[in-house]
């Protein structure tokens, strides 16, 4: 980042920006490097989501269904490096089975796509869908995350089937690199203190969220690790930026 680092211009950090760092070959800054991490925001599942007429109605049907059926189920995500396809793609490796990815610009059109049976699966962000799964015109199958979902708490989470699975949609704050270790500390007990407040929590909880409260050490450890996980998925799936 070339901004100065006065604390008052930051950025927005998703899981995206630690998959691009392996995604892209010739980004020109390092994201480890670069950005100073400064506070969690949120965190949130995805869904595993299937059109109600495909045949599977758990995680384990669906595998064995994918394992005789191999590269004819279609799953729709938002584009190449998104959390969706992230998600889709760990997945197709720790379960061992061959879907075939599409790609759309954005995840709406993948998820009318869903709707309509044109395609089979998507691992779909919990707010456009959620309504969706409860007046079932989809069927959720297990949610990304180690922990159920407050939001759908009936529903599995993949890692009771796929041992270790976890993916999650998640953002935070960061700064310019160089921007000093007391600016940090402030802005990060301003931003935890306003993600304690109960409004914003209910308010999460509606859309699928929960709250990411984390010290910069430990947003940091995060990031890295992220890094590190999606990293070993680019390179074992062989994904290419488009």
């Amino acid at each position: 980042m070339e901004a100065p680092p006065d604390g008052y211009t930051l950025l927005l950090t998703s899981v995206g920006n630690a998959v691009n760092a392996s995604l892209y070959d010739n980004l020109n800054y390092n994201f480890l490097r670069d950005i100073a991490p400064v506070a969690g925001i949120s965190r949130e599942p995805l869904a595993m989501e299937v059109h109600p007429s495909f045949p599977a109605k758990t995680v384990p049907e669906f595998i064995a269904y994918a394992k005789v059926n191999p590269g004819k189920i279609n799953y729709g995500s938002a584009g190449v490096g998104s959390s969706l396809h992230m998600a889709g793609e760990l997945f197709k490796l720790m379960a061992g089975v061959d879907l075939v990815h599409v790609p759309y610009r954005g995840s709406p059109p993948a998820l009318n796509d869903l709707l309509s049976g044109q395609l089979q699966l998507m691992f779909s962000p919990l707010p456009p869908s959620i309504e969706y799964v409860r007046t079932g015109r989809l069927r959720a199958l297990a949610v990304t995350t180690s922990t159920r979902s407050q939001t759908l708490p009936d529903v599995p989470i993949i890692a009771d089937f796929v041992p270790n699975y976890e993916a999650s949609a998640w953002y935070g704050i960061g700064a310019p690199g160089k921007t000093p270790s007391d600016t940090i500390v402030k802005l990060n007990a301003e931003i935890n203190a306003g993600l304690i407040d109960e409004k914003l929590k209910v308010r999460l909880t509606e859309l699928g969220s929960v709250p990411f409260a984390l010290t910069p050490s430990q947003f940091g450890k995060h990031l890295v690790a992220e890094t590190d996980k999606w990293s070993k998925v680019v390179h074992a799936a062989n994904i290419k930026a488009e």
